[in-house]
């Protein structure tokens, strides 16, 4: 029971919450009950009870960091009820082992367009060989994903189906987690230890049923755009736009968190498309998801830009084609292989995948700019058979103007997290991986914090490219900034990028990272994040004078501690 002192400091949190607030605060409490992971596995006298299995394998595929830290939850607590466990990640993991194992349980994320981590890769493509037998193994897997996305869950799908096609014995039904994933992990974690304690297990496995535990429901919130500035100069071979959202209502979000918004697809496509197939735009369709007229479904909801391949070989058999294994918009799609007539349309508008939200770093701070909300986004441009295109959500928030309604909610990041105030920071963000280190930098700001900030930053042209150039500036000039290293790769013959910078500063960026401080990596993962993290190594190995392994092992040990992070796209 509480004490008098907690019960009023209780009181008073619930008494000053929204509703909102009450809802995330009981699952984040269930959350922490959940993944305690200390289930009363304790017999009537007291003793804790023998387990009736000695040695499990659990392996991990990871992208942001979610599976390993759930992997590494649940071996901790297996291993103090007796249970010893080989953990390994994907990546590490030897193949060969597999035809091996008795009791292999697999924690694994699906990113992209259904695709495993890519340090899964290996593992993914080994278990769909054709000829695999895995008859002696007892497997479970924990999927974590995401609902918003229309593959949900799907590497997680596809490894239970595989491990099953070869023989192996599912003993525990695979659990699919949404973003809010602490309270189905931790059931799962439950099954799992019960049976691996269960003195009967070899003729009476856990009988639970497969379930997806979803988030209560994402928060929408409504928005107005206050301002849509290009932050490149004339000249400049980019455009990256600074957009500010407007709310009624405080938005609930920290530095480090993204911004998800549902594009709309372009009218223009959507009136080509109701010409090419004559279908009624008045007509009422229900899909999966929605149910609502033709027009609507394309220009609102469904996913009409660069289809799957999967999607592609449904429209070929609903028109009765021979269409190659690609993928194409399906304007293209239909100019190629035309439906038949406007009814055979309405069958593929069926098939079509809703539209998947777009992540956008959040660049504002909650603590200085109140009731608003800022992204940065650079226009994608890219090109298909010679002609030039544009990222769909890019385009369409570069278009947006004032006072446009936009729709929107928050994504939790849980590996991008500010540290304390009084810790420092280096931070490394070239291109639009300033937006996260805008907000840093704004918070510590206010906060009053009085570690010390580097920040490195890059991009092609000073004159044309340098974001936000007049704000980092200004925290030079009051402290907020300690240290900044420029990088304008197109400013010289010779390219200089931020890897280059850290480079020079070698000794001194070692000093800091010896002193404690944390580590920040923004922006594309490829090649930038590959780069810098063997720019980093290399630093850690010639300035801590260790051995190559020795380097990646200290590294290793800052991710661990949550001293390195990384959001990288």
């Amino acid at each position: 029971m509480l004490g008098s002192e907690k019960i009023k400091m209780v009181k008073e949190l619930v008494a000053g919450s929204t509703k909102e607030e009450l809802i995330w605060l009981n699952g984040y409490i269930n959350g922490l009950i959940a993944v305690s992971l200390e289930p009363a596995m304790v017999n009537g006298n007291g003793h804790q009870g023998k387990v009736a299995v000695k040695k499990i394998s659990l392996v991990f595929g990871t992208e942001t960091g979610n599976s390993k830290k759930l992997a590494s939850q649940f071996a901790l607590s297996a291993k103090k009820k007796g249970i010893a466990v080989k953990l390994t990640s994907l990546d590490q993991y030897r193949l060969t082992d597999l035809s091996k194992e008795e009791y292999f349980f697999v924690i694994i994320s699906t990113h992209g367009e259904g695709e495993p981590p890519a340090a899964a890769k290996k593992f993914y493509d080994y278990i769909h060989q054709d000829d695999l037998q895995l008859p002696g193994l007892k497997y479970s897997v924990l999927a974590l994903g995401d609902t918003a996305y229309p593959l949900f869950c799907k590497t997680g799908e596809d490894v239970d189906l595989q491990l099953k096609r070869s023989g192996a014995k599912q003993v525990v039904p695979i659990q699919k987690c949404d973003v809010d994933f602490e309270t189905a992990a931790g059931e799962w974690f439950n099954h799992v230890l019960k049976l691996l304690e269960d003195h009967q297990l070899h003729s009476n496995e856990i009988k639970v049923t497969e379930s997806v535990l979803k988030s209560p429901g994402k928060k929408y919130y409504k928005g107005v755009v206050l301002a849509n500035i290009n932050l490149n100069d004339r000249g400049s071979n980019k455009e990256t736009f600074h957009i500010e959202i407007g709310t009624d209502e405080t938005v609930l979000y920290e530095p480090g968190d993204s911004l998800a918004i549902i594009p709309a697809n372009k009218k223009i496509i959507v009136e080509a498309i109701i010409r090419l197939t004559g279908i009624d735009r008045t007509l009422l369709i229900k899909t999966q998801k929605e149910t609502a007229t033709a027009e609507e479904l394309l220009t609102k909801h469904l996913n009409i830009c660069y289809l799957l391949t999967s999607t592609i070989k449904k429209y070929a058999s609903i028109t009765s084609q021979e269409i190659p294994a690609t993928r194409m918009d399906i304007i293209d799609l239909l100019g190629n292989y035309p439906v038949k007539n406007a009814e055979q349309f309405a069958e593929v508008i069926k098939i079509l995948l809703p539209i998947a939200p777009r992540l956008y770093s959040i660049s504002s701070s909650p603590a200085t700019h109140s009731r608003e909300i800022h992204i940065t986004v650079s226009k994608k441009q890219f090109y298909v058979q010679e002609a030039q295109r544009y990222g769909l959500c890019s385009d369409f928030l570069g278009e947006l103007p004032v006072d446009s309604e936009v729709s929107f909610y928050i994504h939790k990041n849980r590996n991008f997290k500010l540290t304390a105030t009084d810790k420092d920071m280096i931070m490394i963000g070239p291109g639009t991986g300033i937006a996260s280190f805008r907000s840093f930098l704004a918070e510590r700001d206010v906060t009053g914090a009085t570690g010390r900030n580097w920040l490195f930053f890059g991009e092609q042209y000073f004159t044309t490219d340098f974001l936000y150039q007049t704000e980092i500036q200004n925290h030079v000039q009051t402290g907020v900034l300690t240290k900044i290293d420029l990088a304008f790769s197109r400013d010289q013959q010779k390219k200089i990028y931020v890897q280059h910078r850290m480079l020079e500063k070698a000794k001194e960026l070692y000093q800091w990272i010896e002193g404690g401080a944390f580590v920040y990596i923004s922006g594309t993962k490829d090649p930038m994040s590959a780069d810098v993290e063997n720019v980093l190594l290399q630093i850690v190995e010639e300035q801590g004078k260790r051995s190559t392994a020795e380097a990646r092992k200290f590294l290793d040990q800052m991710k661990d501690e949550n001293r390195y992070q990384k959001d990288v796209y």
